[in-house]
């Protein structure tokens, strides 16, 4: 989590305008949001040298507000994610590493709900792909729009933290992309896809795809808005990625098993990979592609096709509701105009 890795410490970049600006000074980091916290230690916190039977030695943050967090130690491995905040950061408490994860995801779910808003009132079925590095996302992306874009209109966010050649891929295809580059920051933030939308404006009825930054770790947490996060898992990865990074699949509602055509040629177990997504997500749809051969893309267009259904018909329902309450509304006048 960003409490931790310091990510989104430059600046990020749409088409090379800045969208945020990062301070750093005197230990103090800000966050686009406004929100802050210091790297460095608070005043009531200080280190303990800590010594082990082997002679080695190491310091713990010690705080003096009731809390004194130690790494959790099993046979061959210490584990730092016990811990209220779940993560460790030398120097902070865990308190105050859970109050700033709220800060920034309740100012980021604030955004997301209002990109959630206009999706539901235009109808548009919105994607977060997700995934590790080197999975296929860009190259997956590329043959679902060419497969889609005769009979939707489609639009894509590209995240990467520098480049624009994601971009570049898309535009080829037809499709309108917009780059979103983010500097040192290793996921996209609902605030950077709203000054997206306002720049692609797409149109009612129309399908978002946002390619977020290659990270298994911190988009998991971050709403953008989307309809749902798609986890891409490619089999040139191990099977056991999603029990490594359970909240990415845990947050998905769709995987996708990409570059089956490499499965006679690498050592991947595709029935235990399914395994292991199931039982961190036991709801979780699966579906295995390839983006090189066009195997299984009549299924995953079937499925994106499927979701923007249901979106216009949410759209519908609202619009609908809306008509009944002016309805409702301009009865009741017309009575108290009548008496």
């Amino acid at each position: 989590m960003c409490t931790t890795c310091g990510c989104a410490a430059g600046e990020a970049r749409i088409e090379g305008e800045a969208v945020h600006a990062h301070d750093h000074e005197h230990g103090w980091h800000v966050h686009a949001d406004g929100t802050a916290h210091s790297h460095a230690p608070a005043a009531d916190e200080h280190e303990h040298p800590h010594t082990h039977d082997d002679g080695t030695t190491h310091a713990h943050p010690h705080h003096h507000h009731g809390e004194h967090h130690h790494a959790h130690e099993s046979a061959g491995a210490m584990h730092y994610g016990h811990g209220a905040a779940g993560a460790h950061a030398p120097g902070m408490s865990q308190s105050r590493m859970v109050q700033i994860e709220r800060d920034i995801l309740s100012k980021n779910d604030g955004y997301a709900a209002k990109n959630r808003a206009r999706f539901d009132e235009q109808g548009i079925f919105a994607l977060n792909l997700v995934s590790s590095p080197g999975s296929g996302k860009t190259t997956l992306l590329c043959r679902t729009i060419e497969g889609l874009k005769a009979k939707l209109p489609l639009y894509v966010v590209e995240g990467d933290q520098q480049t624009s050649h994601d971009a570049e891929r898309i535009r080829a295809t037809g499709a309108p992309a917009l780059q979103i580059n983010t500097g040192k920051g290793c996921h996209l933030d609902a605030h950077m896809v709203g000054h997206a939308l306002a720049k692609l404006a797409p149109v009612d009825g129309s399908v978002m795809f946002i390619e977020n930054v290659g990270n298994l770790v911190c988009p998991a947490a971050f709403d953008l808005g989307e309809a749902h996060k798609v986890a891409i898992l490619s089999v040139t990865e191990g099977e056991d990625k999603p029990l490594k990074y359970p909240d990415m699949f845990r947050a998905a509602s769709l995987m996708l098993i990409n570059k089956i055509d490499l499965l006679p040629y690498v050592s991947f177990d595709i029935e235990k990979a399914v395994e292991h997504a199931r039982r961190v997500n036991p709801q979780l749809e699966v579906l295995r592609v390839s983006a090189t051969t066009g195997e299984g893309f009549a299924e995953w267009q079937a499925w994106i096709e499927k979701g923007l259904a249901a979106q216009g018909a949410r759209k519908q329902e609202t619009v609908d509701g809306l008509k009944r309450r002016i309805a409702a509304l301009e009865a009741q006048l017309a009575q108290t105009a009548a008496d």
